[in-house]
């Protein structure tokens, strides 16, 4: 199982959602919907490391760290412990940004690839999602692009091999969650966060999922 000591560098400078079905709908915003829609969940004179209109624990502001020497730069890696994403640059960086993650035993440790990536998606829950939050059953036959959209602003759809996982990395309208563990299986992000995070993330690129359970406690 992949743990965190994969992945950390000690010191100073630390290197330091729901689950859902694609929906290939009929209709998808339009480029000045979705620039509107942007706007709206971005906050006036934005700046990506101090501002915090939502309320969030300082810590989870993104931050750019020291990452440990050989990572992949591209590559995406998750500390479900601190609850950090990593995505690491070249020249021995990485930009870290505050995530929430899944409630209990459905946080799935792994490694992923990002195959699909999708600005202001549809989001649809599964059956399973629906059984376990009864109030999801509203949006069975699927939710609408949105700022209220369970997946936010922007997605990034994990695969294992060329087989969907159903687990995506996505902003959320409820950003006071980060720093939690509150999704159905997804790693949820602040939508001006990853707004400015996707288009970095190539296709192809690696995601590492770490395990929540390894007891390494981050610095930073």
């Amino acid at each position: 199982m992949l743990t965190r000591r994969h992945f950390i560098a000690t010191g100073a400078a630390l290197f330091s959602a729901p689950i859902s079905n694609p929906v290939f709908a009929n209709s998808w915003p339009t480029a000045s919907q979705k620039a509107a829609w942007d706007a709206q969940v971005t906050p006036a004179s934005f700046d990506l490391e101090t501002s915090n209109p939502w309320g969030v624990q300082p810590r989870f502001l993104p931050r750019r760290v020291e990452a440990r020497a050989g990572l992949t730069p591209g590559d995406i890696h998750v500390d479900a412990v601190a609850r950090y994403l990593y995505h690491i640059e070249e020249g021995g960086t990485a930009m870290r940004y505050g995530v929430a993650i899944a409630r209990g035993n459905l946080y799935e440790p792994g490694t992923y690839t990002i195959r699909r990536k999708v600005e202001w998606p549809h989001w649809t829950p599964t059956k399973s999602m629906i059984e376990r939050n009864p109030e999801y059953a509203e949006f069975e036959n699927g939710q609408e692009p949105g700022p209220r959209n369970a997946l936010g602003s922007r997605a990034l759809y994990l695969f294992v091999g060329q087989r969907d996982t159903y687990l995506r990395i996505h902003g959320t309208p409820q950003a006071r969650s980060i720093g939690g563990r509150a999704s159905s299986g997804c790693v949820r992000m602040v939508m001006a966060h990853i707004n400015e995070l996707y288009p970095r993330v190539a296709i192809g690129a690696t995601a590492f999922l770490y395990s929540a359970e390894d007891s390494v406690t981050a610095r930073s």
